[in-house]
């Protein structure tokens, strides 16, 4: 089972600057949450987005490298692994130019009934879009 990888890129912009004149560290954890809902959204059926959601366990960021004004970044996610009712979610941010990485982040998130609020269990209907399962 191998992870398939959901790509966006991005320029940075004046808005995600700080006072330092370098991305903010709050645009980072805002990149890693939209590439993670525009993953969900891209891969998976309504039907499933309408009746399920992830809730947020916890987050761990490594920022690795400062990116700047006017820089093009890749940010790319994958989901690493899962189990009965959590999921581990990479994001890796680089820089378009050299390649760099710039931050490396990993969520822990949970799979909620979108009606009972309660998590329940992940089954290969939702995962199956993120992986590419080899053939026996």
């Amino acid at each position: 089972m191998t992870p398939l990888p959901f790509h966006r890129d991005l320029r940075v912009t004046r808005e995600h600057l700080d006072e330092q004149n370098h991305v903010n560290n709050l645009e980072y954890m805002k990149w890693v949450l939209e590439i993670s809902e525009a993953h969900w959204v891209a891969k998976t059926p309504l039907d499933i987005r309408e009746n399920y959601v992830w809730f947020v366990l916890d987050h761990y960021i490594q920022y690795r490298r400062q990116a700047f004004l006017g820089e093009e970044l890749t940010v790319t996610t994958w989901i690493e692994n899962y189990s009965k009712v959590k999921s581990e979610r990479h994001v890796k941010i680089t820089r378009k130019s050299d390649a760099k990485t710039i931050v490396e982040a990993r969520t822990n998130w949970c799979f909620v009934d979108q009606h009972t609020k309660k998590p329940t269990r992940i089954t290969s209907e939702v995962v199956k879009p993120y992986f590419e399962f080899e053939s026996a």
